[in-house]
């Protein structure tokens, strides 16, 4: 094919994915630039909408030094790693159980499915009422085995577990699903050999399996570390960030700094630097993740 072929298929190929580009840009790349550009400015609300008076980084300095801002910097992170971490480890234990069925895998599977695939507010809604300090069905168990009714929700340390359990019973499923479709690709042939030379079913998992797994189970960490960095549906239906800020996550700031205090400056540097964060994030595991794997295959 020569060059001026592959030069008219290459305009061909830019005019029809043209308008999807705008879209996307229109849709993701503007707003957050506009937000960037926004955190730099100092914004006054008036009645025809809102006004750039100054551009400044007085939103990033007073953000950086306020303990609201490190304590939900501080929570966030600590829920993302556990709750990643568990979703992990239980995610890839259903997925070898599942791997392991002969029969009824499929309506398992299903079942499986079921917490993952509803709304996160309507799950929440859900876990609310089991925990609700009345009439929860979490509170009666809880009653009946501490002799006390506790109050699940208003304490900060059972409202942060709750919150983790409610979580991790949605989104297992989605790890395990991801895991299941790696170990399905994994050659029985391995397992035949790793039999044959007498090595044990840990052993077996060890060598075999985690290798196969390694970039099936980077892609199930990048997007729960995404979605889990990101929270704010959860915590602002089960507990409104509280009880105090004990679960007020980075976005759960950022919307109460641009709805409820109306600080459209303040709330766009939080977006920002959580964004920002985030980024930095993957693109740190992603270097780790490919580091290790192209160790394993020198070796």
């Amino acid at each position: 094919m020569s060059g001026g072929v592959r030069r008219r298929g290459a305009r061909t190929g830019w005019l029809f994915t043209a308008p999807a580009l705008l879209v996307v840009a229109g849709v993701t790349v503007f707003p957050v630039v506009y937000s960037i550009v926004v955190s730099f400015s100092r914004v006054r609300l008036t009645y025809d909408g809102m006004r750039v008076e100054q551009w400044t980084l007085a939103n990033y300095t007073t953000m950086l030094t306020s303990p609201a801002w490190f304590d939900a910097l501080l929570f966030t992170v600590g829920y993302t790693l556990a709750t990643v971490a568990v979703e992990l480890v239980l995610g890839t234990a259903v997925a070898v159980l599942l791997d392991r069925l002969e029969f009824g895998r499929g309506w398992l599977l299903a079942l499986l499915l079921i917490p993952w695939s509803m709304i996160t507010v309507v799950s929440a809604q859900l876990w609310g009422y089991l925990y609700n300090a009345t009439y929860g069905a979490v509170t009666w168990l809880l009653d009946g085995l501490l002799g006390e009714p506790p109050v699940i929700l208003g304490t900060p340390a059972p409202a942060i577990t709750a919150m983790a359990v409610a979580d991790i019973w949605k989104t297992t499923p989605f790890v395990a699903v991801i895991v299941l479709a790696g170990l399905v690709r994994i050659p029985q042939e391995r397992y035949e050999a790793a039999e044959m030379d007498g090595a044990g079913a840990w052993t077996a998992f060890r060598h075999i399996v985690v290798p196969a797994l390694r970039p099936v189970l980077a892609v199930a960490v990048l997007f729960r570390v995404l979605q889990a960095f990101g929270i704010f549906d959860l915590p602002f239906v089960l507990t409104q960030g509280g009880p105090g800020t004990a679960t007020q996550s980075l976005a759960m700031l950022g919307y109460k700094s641009l709805f409820q205090d109306l600080d459209i400056g303040m709330g766009a540097a939080i977006a920002s630097a959580t964004g920002l964060l985030v980024l930095l994030c993957c693109l740190l595991f992603l270097r780790a993740f490919r580091t290790q794997v192209d160790e394993g295959g020198a070796a």
